[in-house]
């Protein structure tokens, strides 16, 4: 049995996963492709990383991370029955 041999591309996508990045594919306008590929190179270099993250998350905002408890506290339950009646299952004769 031979060994499996990996393509020069597996390869290179797994020393970029390993690396933190992935692969993101966007449409975009043809005029646009070019401020989008710089702005990923951007990201993706380490000098300018954090700087253009920075400026990226002033203008347009970061993730915002927002778990269940928040979402349920924030929700608008007026109208919304939330009691319910106590269910002792079927009747069982022993």
């Amino acid at each position: 049995m031979g060994a499996v041999v990996k393509t020069p591309l597996e390869t290179f996508r797994s020393r970029q996963k390993q690396r933190g990045m992935v692969r993101v594919e966007v449409h975009a306008r043809k005029e646009d492709a070019a401020l989008l590929r710089s702005v990923a190179k951007a990201l993706a270099d380490p000098a300018r990383e954090s700087d253009a993250r920075r400026l990226l998350i002033a203008r347009f905002g970061g993730p915002d991370a927002v778990g269940l408890k928040t979402l349920l506290a924030s929700a608008p339950l007026e109208g919304i029955e939330l009691d319910r009646p106590r269910d002792l299952g079927r009747p069982v004769d022993l």
